[in-house]
């Protein structure tokens, strides 16, 4: 049986870099879709090979001339983290061909390392692009929509979904398989998932000794998504340094779990808190890891808040990064306590979003986004209300109420 394939918002800014790059870099968490992309866009004129395989690994580290012989372009290395050898002989080959574009074509789950490898090797000959889990308007098959401060019209209408069913679909989170097969029991695959990432991708990486140490860290983490990140307390929590902590926050951000967000800061004449915050990249991940299996509890609960946020940050993530650009998302806080949740910067602008979950948004909800707004003057554009309901409203002059549906 063929796997159903959804399309991705990625797929023309890839198509441009191999038609521009000698070589392109597809990077991402595992199980986001990478492998099914390439083969998709370049499966009829690329071979494909997987490094992950010990044998291949082994061909590839005793004798890479000849592997690049047999394996000439144009070609699909997948998982090519696990053959950082080859990349200065892929050098050397590329520049025998320097104008030649998407000859070699790769894909990495550690940004980390691969990163440094690459930079190393291919600096100038690569395109990097990250491929994250299944954004909502990709899993919705409209994968070309624009974010709503770019819109220059309405966006069609969402798929209709009712609070539950929204729920629902944040338990189960975006991974494309989930999404394939919706008769997949949530609760083991995303089990399997988190015990896959553990053995494969943190156990290569040198910050972690004690695997089991790391779920208990995974869980803690979770349990403080969305709160100001309390170093000191986690680590007391655990019985952990703090210096391994960070350690820690960096592994799960060098191989996509999470998005560190930062406090955004100006020179506006008030006392702001520097301390970031940390966010799941997929909120099915940080539903497992906080124990919640049913749709209700989650959106009722104490992660409510929590996970709402996470489907909000990493639609606008997903959506900016599947383009080739780094997302510059931030929170606003001052030390008086008055927050705004998102600031995006947005061509030179700021862009202020409150995430509620309240479906029956109300001009109180903007209060945050007009001192922003009136602290920042011109620099900030008009922000938005992001809801799990369906009503897209005026909350007062600069402010609307937009479901998340329509983000």
């Amino acid at each position: 049986m063929t796997e159903p394939y959804i399309a991705r918002s990625i797929e023309p800014f890839l198509k441009r870099a191999a038609a521009e790059f000698p070589s392109v870099a597809v990077t991402g968490p595992r199980q986001s879709g990478k492998t099914t992309l390439l083969q998709r866009l370049f499966g009829e004129s690329h071979r494909y090979v997987s490094l992950e395989p010990p044998d291949v690994r082994a061909a590839a580290a005793a004798d890479p001339r000849a592997f690049l012989e047999m394996f000439r372009p144009p070609v699909i290395f997948d998982e090519a983290q696990y053959a950082p050898d080859l990349f200065p002989y892929i050098k050397e080959k590329i520049d025998a061909d320097r104008h030649k574009a998407g000859q070699y074509l790769l894909t990495g789950s550690q940004n980390l390392s691969l990163a440094e490898d690459i930079s190393e090797s291919l600096a100038g000959r690569i395109a990097m692009l990250c491929l994250l889990p299944l954004s909502r308007r990709e899993a919705e098959g409209r994968p070309d929509l624009l974010l709503p401060w770019e819109a220059r019209r309405p966006p069609a209408p969402a798929e209709c979904h009712t609070y539950d069913e929204l729920w629902r679909a944040f338990l189960r989170g975006g991974f494309p398989e989930l999404r394939a097969h919706p008769e997949r029991d949530v609760a083991l695959w995303h089990g399997s998932y988190i015990q896959t990432y553990l053995e494969r991708d943190v156990r290569a990486l040198r910050q972690v000794g004690d695997l089991t140490e790391f779920r208990n860290f995974l869980q803690v983490l979770a349990a403080r998504s969305g709160q100001l990140l309390n170093l000191t307390g986690i680590a007391r929590d655990l019985g952990l340094a703090v210096n391994t902590i960070k350690a820690w926050i960096s592994v799960l951000e060098a191989t996509y779990q999470v998005f560190v967000l930062r406090p955004y800061h100006a020179n506006v004449g008030k006392r702001l808190v520097k301390t970031a915050k940390v966010y799941f990249v997929d909120t099915g991940t940080l539903c497992h890891l906080a124990g919640l299996r049913d749709a209700g509890h989650a959106a009722s609960g104490p992660m409510g808040g929590a996970i709402m946020e996470t489907a909000v940050l990493s639609e606008i993530v997903k959506a900016l990064t599947h383009r080739g650009v780094t997302p510059q998302v931030f929170f606003w806080r001052t030390l008086a306590g008055t927050e705004v949740d998102l600031v995006v910067v947005s061509g030179g602008k700021l862009v202020p979003i409150e995430v509620k979950l309240s479906a029956t948004p109300r001009s109180g909800m903007a209060a945050s986004m007009r001192t922003m707004r009136g602290d920042f003057g011109d620099q900030a554009m008009a922000g938005y209300v992001v809801h799990p309901g369906d009503v897209q409203l005026p909350l007062g002059p600069g402010v609307t109420a937009h479901p998340f549906a329509d983000l």
